[in-house]
């Protein structure tokens, strides 16, 4: 079974929601899934080292042990935590698949050349889980 990490911005309700349909996805499709905020946690309260740390470390073993990473590239500009861990991936030679939401502005186009100059992302829910029928089994 492959392992996938799912990388996006945690910064509220909408985000986290959107990150969990594409774990269903993914699990509907028998994929082994690390949602970071569901599986590791998020800071809450004061955010002391311990505390940070133990998520760090916890996202970082799933990431370095996963075949895919899977990013949600929304937003104003790609959420800095999530650019960190697709580049990080993509230093380890996982799979990256990104996911734009029909986003209206332009992506970076370091970002892009990353997902294969932009081979590998996809507009829509629909069309990932399309995109994994076709390209991962």
């Amino acid at each position: 079974m492959k392992k996938v990490y799912i990388a996006g911005p945690l910064f509220d309700d909408h985000e986290r929601s959107y990150l969990e349909k594409i774990a269903n996805i993914l699990e509907k499709n028998e994929f082994e899934t690390f949602l970071p905020h569901r599986d590791a946690g998020l800071v809450e309260g004061e955010f002391t080292f311990e505390k940070k740390s133990k998520i760090f470390d916890t996202d970082m073993d799933f990431l370095k042990s996963a075949d895919m990473v899977v990013a949600l590239l929304t937003g104003r500009d790609v959420d800095s935590g999530t650019s960190a861990e697709i580049g990080y991936a993509y230093a380890l030679n996982k799979q990256l698949i990104g996911i734009n939401a029909n986003n209206i502005k332009v992506l970076n186009n370091f970002i892009w050349g990353l997902f294969e100059y932009g081979e590998n992302i996809i507009d829509s829910l629909e069309g990932f889980e399309n995109y994994l029928i076709e390209h991962t089994n």
